[in-house]
């Protein structure tokens, strides 16, 4: 279960669609949220995770890096790590030569925590810009771009120490009019994946894999969906979808899809488990807010290990393993997944099944 802090009825709400100008019309009117040691403009983590990322992108306050972030600051990437804020700083300053106008709209924030232990916060953002610089990939496309991102962070006294970015990079990079395929194809890995040892999905020996009870969503929605997620992608009980899952249920999913209702998702399900068939996911981190009137937002951040031993969209079996870190917002109301965002890098996944291996 999560550990939140108690804090006063909020002034401004903005759990269904924040906009930056509900942030600033926050800061400045006084703590609503226990913040030891976090600059005296933040009323709360919403608003800090939120306004400190407003003021480092669309203000381009970059150097704030050096007071917002660890020195130490790691940050996970399904394509590697990157430690320090000065690997922050300068990923950063390029991403604003390659897209001027990038504007990062934040859709929701799923949090837990509290001031004496950090906070842990699941930062949705969709993010729009034009293709005005230079890239890793060629010069200026000119073109616009618009594409999902999560940043899930752990935060302690104004400093972000840990960061886990997902974004869904296929889709910018074929709105920048490129193919993903051939960038991959044309890449060279800095690191060798794994290609040593099973995947750990099943119990040693001829042991089924295991059946997980789904509590009650209105009494454990995080152990509601950790069940449901666990049963579904481990234990192949695509029936999950129809138990759980409502009739209208809508997934925003990698490569700029969305899914409605039982049949598409059941599909990208199959999909993925076809093209890897030992296809496993670990479950890092969940948090969730709600209650059961509203409904409750549940963050899960996981990671997928598989394979690649099947036919598929990613291609004929190359028989590389993928690592990749993903995460998903689930909405739930009457005990039902209503709607969901899942997210993982599928460039990174081709990267990992196409790039030349450096050394």
């Amino acid at each position: 279960m999560e550990d939140r802090v108690q804090a006063p009825l909020p002034v401004f709400d903005f759990a269904d669609h924040p906009d930056i100008s509900d942030f600033e019309q926050a800061a400045d009117t006084g703590r609503r949220q226990p913040l030891a040691g976090f600059d005296p403009d933040y009323t709360d983590i919403v608003d800090y995770i939120v306004r400190c990322t407003h003021k480092i992108w669309e203000e381009k306050g970059v150097g704030l890096i050096y007071t917002h972030y660890g020195h130490n600051a790691t940050v996970h990437y399904s394509s590697g790590v990157m430690y320090g804020r000065e690997g922050m700083v300068v990923n950063t300053l390029q991403r604003q030569a390659a897209y001027a106008d990038r504007r990062a709209y934040a859709d929701d924030v799923i949090w837990s925590g509290n001031e004496r232990d950090g906070f842990y916060t699941s930062h949705r953002v969709m993010s729009l810009g034009t293709n005005t610089g230079y890239t890793e990939f060629g010069p200026p496309t000119g073109r616009k771009i618009q594409r999902w991102g999560f940043a899930d962070c752990f935060s302690v006294r104004n400093r972000i120490v840990e960061e886990w970015l997902m974004s869904d990079a296929i889709t910018e990079l074929r709105q920048m009019g490129y193919d993903p395929l051939a960038l991959a194809r044309a890449s060279v890995l800095p690191w060798r994946p794994h290609t040593h040892g099973e995947v750990d999905r099943l119990p040693t020996g001829q042991q089924a894999p295991e059946f997980v009870t789904v509590p009650n969503a209105d009494e454990d929605p995080q152990g509601f969906i950790r069940a449901i997620l666990q049963n579904l992608w481990n234990a192949r009980l695509v029936n999950m979808v129809r138990a759980h899952y409502s009739p209208g249920h809508v997934a925003f999913v990698p490569d700029s899809r969305k899914l409605y209702g039982y049949g598409d998702y059941e599909n990208f399900v199959i999909t993925l488990m076809a093209c890897f068939p030992d296809l496993a996911m670990t479950i890092d981190h969940q948090c969730h807010l709600g209650d059961e009137q509203r409904g409750y937002r549940v963050a899960t951040r996981f990671t997928l290990q598989g394979t690649h031993e099947g036919y598929g969209p990613y291609g004929a079996p190359t028989g590389r393993r993928i690592f990749l870190i993903g995460g998903s917002h689930h909405i739930i109301r009457g005990g039902r997944v209503v709607q969901e965002w899942t997210l993982f890098d599928e460039f990174a996944l081709l990267r990992q099944l196409y790039a030349r291996m450096e050394g």
